[in-house]
């Protein structure tokens, strides 16, 4: 008779720790393949399809790219967060705010030159997406409210507030009805990268993974982040302040989210307009998990979804749903939220004698 056991691991393995993320990929991809095929369409030539409209050429990899850029900013925005176990969910609303807040320096100061101005609109970006993870921050770190719940429900504060702006006292005379701020000036536009839509936001998402990575592994406050996650106890009998460090951290998070949709707005549609973040928030959740919150791997994971969304737009040409590639984002943090079971826990087999 065989009998099945739990055990916990003793120690975190690099091996299950690759191979996780890896199979929650294949899974995912099994599972739209599956989903594909008895939709009446062919797997293979679709995902053949996604890969061409993501990588066949120059401009469909630099489109990539444009996609990857926010994932990158709001996935190492999270991943800070998450480090010390703090769900932060709200980076959707975070985006909203910072672009908010840029865009309203950008039609107030237009004039300015843009060395100037495009710094206020990154200062005035992460500004509003701290406040907006401060919020959540302190009502954990004072008083213990759950900011997975706070920092969820400010998503939609937010959302209805650009809403109400590009719809009501911001919206351009003429937009011919349409949702869209006046267009910002030419000085509130963000550099771009030869004759492409990449911009300088691909620069500073790299810039800030290198400080996230010096800082979480050779300062003491990375040393600090670490610990608090573990165990706040122990952080408190160690003499560090877990409130001061929760509150600062959330505020950080959602100011990366702010620089994000800054980013957005200056680099990309240059006004502020409805839907400006087509759920970059909740996918950058996904983005920090599949890369284990390692900042240089969130580039990487960043980069491939980037794919997955423009490949999935590609496919569309070709009759078949985008929801295919919103499926396939809900398989993968499917399966890596079932993978983090094997990652710390092994099923042991073993045979037990009858009696």
């Amino acid at each position: 008779m065989i009998k099945t056991r739990i055990i916990k691991r003793e120690y975190d393995s690099l091996a299950i720790k690759t191979a996780v993320p890896l199979l929650a990929i294949l899974l995912a991809l099994l599972v739209g393949g599956l989903f594909l095929y008895f939709s009446g369409y062919n797997p293979g030539e679709t995902f053949l399809r996604m890969y061409k409209g993501a990588f066949g050429s120059s401009y469909a990899i630099s489109e990539t790219i444009v996609k990857a850029i926010p994932l990158m900013l709001a996935g190492l925005a999270v991943s800070l967060a998450f480090r010390m176990k703090l769900w932060n969910i709200g980076a959707e609303g975070q985006i909203y705010m910072g672009a908010f807040a840029a865009s309203g320096v950008a039609l107030t100061l237009g004039d300015l030159s843009s060395w100037i101005l495009l710094p206020l609109m990154f200062i005035a970006g992460f500004a509003g997406g701290a406040v907006w993870g401060y919020i959540p921050g302190a009502l954990r770190g004072y008083w213990q409210v759950n900011e997975t719940i706070t920092s969820l429900m400010l998503n939609y504060v937010a959302i209805f507030w650009v809403n109400f702006l590009v719809f009501g006292p911001w919206k351009d005379p003429a937009s011919k009805g349409f949702p869209l701020t006046p267009r910002f000036s030419l000085n509130g536009y963000l550099t771009t990268l030869g004759d492409s839509r990449v911009h300088m936001g691909l620069i500073i998402a790299f810039i800030i993974a290198i400080v996230f990575y010096l800082i979480l592994k050779y300062s003491r406050w990375g040393y600090e982040i670490k610990v608090i996650g573990e165990s706040q106890n122990a952080a408190r009998y160690a003499g560090m302040n877990v409130a001061r460090n929760i509150i600062l951290v959330m505020l950080i998070s959602g100011g990366i989210a702010g620089i994000t949709g800054m980013i957005e707005v200056s680099g990309i549609t240059h006004r502020l307009q409805q839907d400006i973040s087509p759920g970059y928030g909740y996918t950058a959740i996904i983005v920090a998990w599949l890369a284990r919150l390692n900042p240089f791997a969130i580039i990487l994971v960043a980069f491939l979804f980037g794919a997955l969304l423009v490949g999935g737009f590609g496919v569309q040409t070709f009759g078949i749903p985008y929801s295919i590639v919103l499926m396939l984002q809900g398989s993968v943090l499917f399966f890596l939220l079932a993978g983090e079971f094997l990652i710390k826990y092994k099923i042991v087999l073993s045979r037990k004698e009858a009696n």
